[in-house]
């Protein structure tokens, strides 16, 4: 019998508690179908893409689990000076440019899923950093650069991004090829090994099923 004894401390409103909460409430929404335009609807929040398809060899290992290959959020507010954004549908608008990318992309839009949930900024910055901690999406770590908007003259001048040279085709322009495509999907390959090998580990529970919603099905 151990000669001491400390019980566990537990914080239910700790910045990590909540954080992992809100994972775990993310991970119980549906996943939707991206084959269709997305129904606009109003408001900011989390949200994060998957892959659920068996064409693009990539990704496979990812295609029946929680790991999303890109998480983001669309906030109220601007970041930087606090005042209300004059979108009123930010988190449907962004998720309108990314299904436009994948298909600018060449990527198969019917073998991708997206998954969101509307929260306010604050809970949206802790949901999207939990996410991005604790999977290390592969489009928002090895394949940096989907995420990007388009900006002007700055933007087209610069390199082209990592996403961009392994999946190419958006219709943005670009300064030179910096990057070596098979180098690229070297690392993600190893990084998505690495996500796969450390999926149990997680502080949030998974799913143990995924709940479909095809938006084209009445």
């Amino acid at each position: 019998m151990p000669s001491e004894y400390t019980p566990k401390s537990f914080d239910p409103l700790s910045t990590e508690q909540i954080a992992n909460t809100i994972c775990e409430t993310f991970e119980r929404q549906p996943l939707v179908s991206m084959t269709h335009e997305i129904p606009r609807f109003e408001g900011s929040g989390l949200y994060a893409l998957y892959y659920r398809g068996t064409s693009v060899d990539i990704y496979l290992p990812l295609a029946h689990l929680q790991i999303p290959v890109y998480a983001g959020q669309a906030l109220s507010s601007n970041s930087a000076t606090g005042e209300k954004v004059r979108e009123k549908y930010p988190l449907h608008s962004r998720l309108k440019q990314h299904r436009l990318s994948i298909i600018e992309g060449g990527l198969p839009i019917a073998e991708f899923r997206f998954r969101a949930l509307l929260l306010p900024d604050v809970h949206a910055d802790l949901g999207e950093n939990g996410l991005r901690i604790g999977y290390q999406p592969i489009w928002n770590s090895k394949l940096r650069g989907f995420g990007g908007k388009e900006q002007g003259a700055t933007t087209r001048k610069s390199k082209k991004s990592k996403w961009d040279t392994v999946h190419d085709g958006r219709r943005r322009t670009h300064g030179g090829v910096v990057y070596d495509p098979k180098s690229l999907i070297a690392a993600a390959t190893a990084h998505i090994e690495q996500q796969v090998s450390g999926y149990d580990s997680l502080a949030w529970p998974h799913p143990t099923s995924d709940m479909f919603l095809d938006l084209d099905t009445p």
